[in-house]
């Protein structure tokens, strides 16, 4: 089992990430609270605080939204200490502590807007889910900086949750409508050692499928369809994606928390099913999930549409951080090549360029209407994408007993335990654009140890130099192993080639036949429309069409496009329904990467380019 490595102890230098993490410190969280301040969040709870029995605004999941923004405010403050927004921070834990009830309750809707009607509906008030935010806000805060009155807070709404919900006597079965807890819960367990917390997490793992919503909500058992929820099975009995996605990826996060913590192995099984069936028929090119709109979640097996995909932000993180954890647990680089796709893709094309602008939905196609906003009524997805950002240092690397592994590449120093010894793994890259890796070790002594690289399952030949001189890695489960002695100023050449590459969709995928999507190394490209010189409908691009990546610095904050030649159909003149078929002609075409869409002006946009 690989074990992570602390944030503290990893940190951007420059490249891809070391850009977006500036500016998500700089513009996004300042923008997200900003935004909080506006839709009442911080008031809702300052009500509450004062005891206040009206006023309430919003949705009753709003505080949620506010711990998202302070984890990742809290994460800001691990390597930028004096980092302004600590201020605001701390006055909003002080309105926490106010508004915190003596039995450990802290909910500001129940406590404004319904104050005898706490715990009536753990299936759609989301009081455990808004509590599990304040509890990883609260474990992110004391980690950076070491201060325990947030945590504390957190704590005693924990305590109260143990009080209720739990199979000791008095207590009763419960969990979320929408998991969250369970992975907060472990978060807490691992923060202060109490393990009243893992096992809440697991009652809330183990009891669902339970179906107690169905006698919450007066609904006959033989009525009852609990998979919205995941509480139609208990949930080693799930073999499918179901439901709403963020919920269910969620709920698999949690689960594996707990399985790992336990060494379950039934757990890791089951996870490992679902993420496989989710994965290989249920996720999109751009490693989004949830295709639907009517369930923000998932439908049948091959059912992708583009123009109508839902592929919802949050539940494209939510995928991340479940296959993190089964990375975590097996060392098999399949699950960090999901990560990055979905991390590249799914999750940045949730935030524009300059980082103040959000999608909640992100289609794989578009007439040219679809837009990022500053903010929505569900506001789920912004602060949650800058909380990934915010901590996406610490998914970097990991370490196991004899080996440090490699699962994120670009510019950071990385300090880390190596065969008992502390060592400074530093990188250089200009990926995901460049296809090569720089390692230097530094290290006191000579310690032999293996570093594991992953190589990209997009990779066809990755090779790697030791000190100039190649060497032959083997690759064990997606991951280049070099196992030697390690030495002070050891230097490590990795070369992941890039090519372009065609992709198609199964048969079963009725949207995509006939169509040709393009990657290049972890991105996924698209086509805008303005870039080309006829309207998407009539372009085509053939199998063996030539494209060629080229650096292009000042379009899109720095980008790689791919430019080639395509097809045209000739131009409809006339009104008649139909016309003899005429050739097509020679057309530029000119991709660029589907994260970066939208962000000029307003055109149509696709990433399924029809067939020539």
């Amino acid at each position: 089992m690989i074990q992570p490595i602390s944030i503290q102890n990893v940190r951007w230098t420059g490249g891809f990430w070391a850009q977006r993490a500036e500016t998500n410190r700089k513009t996004t969280l300042p923008a997200l609270f900003k935004q909080l301040e506006k839709a009442g969040n911080v008031r809702n709870l300052e009500l509450a605080a004062a005891g206040k029995k009206e006023g309430y605004s919003g949705p009753l999941y709003m505080d949620s939204d506010l711990y998202k923004a302070m984890e990742a405010a809290s994460y800001a403050l691990i390597h930028h200490p004096k980092y302004p927004l600590r201020k605001q921070l701390d006055s909003i834990i002080a309105t926490l502590a106010k508004a915190q009830m003596p039995d450990g309750y802290l909910n500001s809707f129940y406590q404004v807007s319904q104050p005898g009607k706490r715990w009536t509906n753990l299936r759609d008030a989301h009081e455990i889910y808004c509590g599990g935010h304040m509890v990883e806000a609260a474990v992110a805060y004391h980690e950076a900086t070491g201060e325990t009155r947030f945590l504390e807070i957190a704590r005693r709404w924990s305590d109260h949750i143990d009080s209720m919900f739990g199979d000791g006597a008095g207590k009763r079965i419960g969990y979320c409508g929408h998991p969250e807890a369970e992975i907060a819960f472990m978060k807490l367990y691992h923060a202060t050692k109490e393990k009243r917390y893992l096992e809440l997490a697991r009652h809330m793992v183990e009891k669902r499928g339970s179906k107690i919503f169905a006698g919450e909500h007066g609904v006959q058992l033989e009525h009852y369809d609990g998979t919205y929820w995941q509480d139609n099975v208990p949930i080693r009995h799930h073999t499918t994606a179901v439901g709403h996605a963020v919920r269910f990826a969620y709920l698999i996060a949690g689960a594996l928390d707990l399985a790992m913590e336990t060494h379950d192995s039934s757990l890791l099984e089951a996870a490992r099913l679902m993420w496989h069936n989710t994965v290989n028929k249920r996720a999109y090119i751009t490693g989004g999930i949830g295709n639907s709109a009517h369930n923000e979640g998932f439908t049948a097996d091959y059912d992708l549409p583009n123009v109508s995909a839902y592929q919802e932000t949050c539940a494209s993180i939510a995928l991340y951080l479940w296959s993190y954890r089964l990375m975590m647990m097996t060392g098999e680089g399949q699950y960090a090549d999901a990560m990055e796709l979905a991390l590249y893709n799914g999750i940045l094309s949730g935030i524009n360029l300059r980082g103040d602008m959000f999608f909640y939905v992100n289609p794989l196609a578009s007439r040219g209407e679809h837009h990022r906003r500053e903010w929505y009524a569900c506001a789920c997805c912004p602060p949650n994408i800058g909380r990934l950002i915010a901590s996406l240092n610490q998914y970097v690397a990991g370490v196991s007993e004899q080996a440090v592994w490699i699962h994120h590449y670009g510019s950071c120093v990385i300090h880390a335990e190596a065969a008992g010894a502390p060592a400074r793994w530093t990188m250089e890259s200009d990926y995901p654009w460049r296809e090569k890796v720089l390692l230097r070790v530094e290290s006191d002594s000579p310690r032999a140890y293996e570093l594991r690289l992953r190589a990209p399952g997009w990779c066809p030949k990755p090779s790697v130099k030791v000190n100039g001189s190649a060497v032959r890695a083997l690759l064990e489960r997606g991951y280049l192993v070099i196992k030697r002695e390690w030495r002070d100023g050891d230097q490590v050449e990795l070369t992941l080639p890039m090519p372009v590459t065609k992709r198609e969709a199964r048969p079963e995928v009725a949207a995509d036949q006939g169509r040709i999507a393009l990657q290049r190394g972890p991105m996924v490209y698209c086509l805008e429309e303005r870039d080309q010189r006829a309207p998407l409908e009539r372009i085509r691009l053939p199998l063996n069409a030539k494209l060629e990546p080229k650096w292009e610095p000042h379009l899109l904050g720095g980008v790689v496009t791919l430019l080639g030649e395509g097809r045209v159909a000739a131009e409809w003149k006339g009104d008649a329904l139909y016309r003899n078929a005429e050739p097509l002609r020679p057309t530029p075409v000119k991709a660029i990467p589907y994260y970066a869409w939208d962000n000029r002006q307003a055109c149509p946009m696709e990433v399924w380019i029809l067939g020539a």
